[in-house]
């Protein structure tokens, strides 16, 4: 009797574990994934294709050093999928006009590291571009404007990444 609980037991926690890791990214799975954002941003690329988009965008707009340099940065990073919604993918985001571009990806940057833990219910978040950003902290989900953060909390050691399923659009002034 004992020997079939406990195989009860490890068949569960075996199922969980899969199941965890088939809902996770890359990134909350790999303990390879390490060092800047955009190292971070191009490890988890190199293992599941999600930010071959935004990586294309950043070296479009002239972004890389600024995010693989000092300071730290909380990054709400689009998936692919966030930029196909618009069109967009890495052979055609370098074609927006690059003012455009970067206000774009700026509005995706704020300075600081902060984690989800950290986040009050209700905020404005002072974006790099000098613009704010609603965040909604609910129970078991995390909206920024309209994207929902599908994996938060990516530490880099400048800064942390959560990731989100929409294109955070700047309002216009």
């Amino acid at each position: 009797m004992k020997r079939s609980r406990l195989f009860v037991v490890m068949m569960v926690v075996a199922v969980l574990v899969g199941m965890l890791s088939m809902a996770a990214p890359a990134a909350a799975s790999s303990p390879a994934c390490t060092g800047t954002i955009v190292q971070v941003a191009l490890c988890v690329n190199q293992q599941s294709g999600e930010f071959s988009t935004l990586i294309a965008a950043l070296q479009a707009a002239g972004l890389v050093d600024a995010l693989n340099g000092g300071g730290q940065f909380t990054v709400f990073a689009p998936t692919d999928a966030a930029f196909a919604r618009l069109g967009l993918n890495k052979d055609n985001v370098g074609s927006l006009d690059k003012a455009t571009l970067t206000n774009i990806l700026l509005y995706h940057v704020a300075s600081g590291e902060v984690f989800a833990k950290d986040l009050r219910r209700v905020q404005f978040v002072k974006m790099l571009n000098n613009q704010y950003t609603l965040v909604l902290k609910l129970p078991r989900v995390i909206y920024v404007n309209r994207a929902k953060v599908v994996l938060g909390d990516v530490d880099a050691s400048n800064g942390v990444i959560h990731v989100i399923d929409r294109v955070l659009m700047p309002p216009r002034r």
